[in-house]
């Protein structure tokens, strides 16, 4: 993939969230608001896109960041789980959402059967399934913790910003590929992945338009109630 500013925007701003969070759970030494579900669903989309990582080298670049996103979200679910006081913090009855039920398990099928149609059994290639349900999952992954969010509704400021480093992440992924469709003379259009970053976007508009409120009234950042 090549580099242009709006991919280097998407990674940096992908890292950042990561580090804002990071930074959240070290500060304030709690994972109220968090949702492990969720990252437990990055870490499974990371692993299985960045197989790769054992068979081919693209840019020390690209291995970096693919080797951070990995440690990274590992090391945010080990804090949770049971780093002190941390894990004492986090309230499981709030992130309920069943991220292998209905999430993980049907991408999986999805991205199965979409394979198959698209390739058939004489062309079947693991390495791309498996790219293909991490592109399906990372749609969606942020699920549990919206969810999270809406039942806590007032939101603690660096978490906030986490969600919305993630999601402006997508956003600029989107102008990325909009940049190199129109520079690039042979770049090769691949829909799932359009539609896939645009659901994962829209997701997140409700949460947008909230932060950005709060940001420009100066006040606690409250979502609205379910119904």
């Amino acid at each position: 993939m090549s580099m242009n500013i709006f991919r280097l925007a998407g990674d940096m701003s992908h890292v950042f969230s990561i580090i804002v969070l990071l930074l959240r759970l070290r500060v304030a030494k709690n994972a109220q608001g968090i949702s492990i579900r969720t990252h437990e669903l990055f870490l499974l989309v990371f692993v299985t896109r960045y197989l790769d990582l054992f068979t081919t080298f693209y840019s020390v670049y690209n291995s970096v960041m693919k080797i951070l996103y990995i440690g990274s979200t590992a090391s945010i679910i080990y804090t949770i789980k049971f780093q002190e006081p941390i894990k004492s913090t986090f309230d499981k009855s709030q992130d309920t959402f069943l991220h292998w039920k209905f999430a993980a398990a049907p991408c999986a099928v999805i991205a199965l059967l979409t394979h198959l149609i698209g390739s058939g059994f004489s062309d079947f290639d693991f390495m791309e399934l498996v790219w293909t349900f991490s592109i399906y999952l990372e749609a969606i992954a942020i699920l549990p913790q919206l969810i999270v969010l809406q039942r806590y509704r007032e939101v603690e400021n660096l978490t906030g910003n986490y969600v919305f480093f993630m999601g402006s992440y997508r956003f600029l992924y989107i102008l990325n590929w909009i940049y190199r469709a129109h520079t690039e003379p042979h770049y090769k259009h691949h829909w799932v992945v359009y539609f896939c970053g645009v659901l994962q976007t829209l997701l997140y508009a409700d949460f947008f338009y909230y932060y950005l409120k709060s940001k420009s009234q100066g006040g606690k950042f409250t979502l609205p109630t379910a119904g």
